[in-house]
């Protein structure tokens, strides 16, 4: 279907989606990323169990990626909008 087709509603309704689908890729990305580090940084040998040592490792990691991330995109989102402000 091409875009010219659409009335504004579709046309909004599509570009809702596509942000719908945007965040979700980038929920998956940042849990993909978390999960990575803080594996990489936390577990020295794998097993079948995670000893305490490596759950509290993985969880203060997972809490200070979650922290750096918000402020990351706090600043990016502030920035955007400044400049979106001068346009």
């Amino acid at each position: 279907m091409a875009l010219d087709s659409l009335t504004s509603v579709q046309k909004d309704e599509v570009m809702d989606q596509v942000k719908q689908q945007i965040a979700i890729a980038n929920a998956q990305l940042l849990l993909t990323k978390m999960t990575e580090k803080c594996f990489k940084k936390c577990v020295g040998k794998p097993g079948t169990v995670l000893d305490n040592s490596e759950q509290k490792c993985i969880a203060m990691c997972m809490d200070r990626f979650m922290d750096s991330w918000k402020v990351v995109s706090h600043t990016y989102n502030n920035r955007l909008q400044r400049e979106r402000s001068q346009m």
